[in-house]
């Protein structure tokens, strides 16, 4: 590239020869300033036969994290446990961890959520027939969460990350038997 750069700021007349410049100039600013993760909103309607209402056991966890994970501020938005119970309405879905915090979530929702004094983008809706929470935190680190039924219906995997653009912090899978 820098070739053909140079071979038009010396044979191109002095128009081109400007234009080429802004453009470098442009493609350089560009490249140099990395975008920012964003949340795409996802469809509200759920897919016909899904419903992950139930009282869910887990049975195994497999993953990777990286120490750094914990000192993300979305972090405090990732609940875990040994059970789950999950209630399914009409427009959203209501999740509590061994019978502690109840998180709620609506089907298509796209807005700024809370804990105390950290805040964070969500959006959360269904891709295919998972449903899929993403939470975005001010410092571009993006949590993850995908429920998925499977078994026919008998089990619940759910699977979380937390990663930066560049970086994966967390990856975890989580699998539930119906009890």
């Amino acid at each position: 590239m820098y070739r053909v750069i140079e071979r038009i700021l010396t044979t191109a007349s002095s128009p081109t020869r400007l234009a080429a410049c802004a453009m470098f100039i442009a493609v350089l600013s560009i490249g140099a300033c990395g975008s920012k993760q964003v949340l795409i909103a996802k469809p509200a309607a759920v897919p016909a036969g899904v419903d992950l209402s139930g009282q869910w056991l887990l049975r195994d966890t497999s993953g990777t994290t990286q120490p750094n994970a914990r000192e993300t501020l979305v972090h405090v938005f990732l609940e875990t446990g040994r059970s789950v119970k999950i209630t399914q309405t009409e427009s959203g879905l209501f999740v509590s961890f061994d019978r502690s915090v109840v998180e709620e979530y609506r089907f298509g929702e796209n807005r700024s959520i809370s804990v105390g004094e950290i805040a964070a983008d969500r959006v959360s809706g269904w891709e295919g027939r998972s449903y899929v929470i993403e939470t975005l935190d001010k410092n571009d680190v993006k949590l993850t969460d995908r429920y998925q039924l499977e078994n026919g219906g008998r089990r619940l995997t759910r699977s979380t990350s937390i990663a930066t653009q560049n970086k994966q912090l967390l990856s975890l899978q989580q699998v539930f038997d119906r009890i």
